[in-house]
């Protein structure tokens, strides 16, 4: 009789157990929120190449200036920066990597490490796709009021209907 106790007891539990593990596959986790940091509006010169290298095709486009704001800070592209792309054609994909500084209005300077992907092909449903996103990441004083930037996530997302001659991204923290 213990036996057919305790074995019941087992098929039980086990039994709750698949039900709950069944729930929980049925339930995706919430997706972290973000919140709008900024907008760069960023001027661009003329591209040049480095041709096809061992890892693919280089291009190096200058970024000349701009301007960027948020509801939390405010300021100017600086020059002499670039955007260094590598391009795949057969597989339709470029790698790119912008290092550039940004200044604020009250005067802080702010490192900028942008990396991403653009990349165009077929859906799972075989329509065209494009992707184009980035994660920034932004080095600035420690003890800055924009400290901030340096311990969190952040991706952006180009803009392309804001009639600017250049590039317009849109940043967002992860929180």
């Amino acid at each position: 009789m213990k036996i057919i106790s305790a074995l019941l007891i087992t098929f039980l539990s086990l039994s709750t157990l698949n039900v709950m593990a069944q729930e929980s596959q049925k339930t995706a986790p919430a997706a972290p929120e973000m919140e709008f940091v900024m907008q760069l509006k960023v001027t661009l010169g003329e591209a040049y190449s480095a041709g096809p290298t061992q890892h693919g095709d280089r291009t190096i486009i200058p970024i000349t200036g701009g301007t960027f704001e948020g509801p939390l800070l405010k300021g100017t592209i600086l020059s002499g920066g670039a955007d260094y792309q590598l391009g795949n054609k057969a597989l339709n994909r470029t790698e790119l990597e912008a290092i550039y500084c940004i200044k604020t209005d009250d005067g802080v300077v702010i490192h900028v490490r942008n990396r991403g992907i653009i990349g165009s092909g077929q859906d799972a449903e075989g329509r065209p796709s494009f992707y184009f996103r980035c994660a920034p990441q932004f080095e600035t004083d420690s003890n800055s009021k924009y400290a901030w930037l340096n311990n969190s996530l952040f991706l952006c997302a180009p803009d392309f209907g804001a009639g600017f001659q250049g590039i317009v991204l849109n940043v967002w923290r992860v929180k």
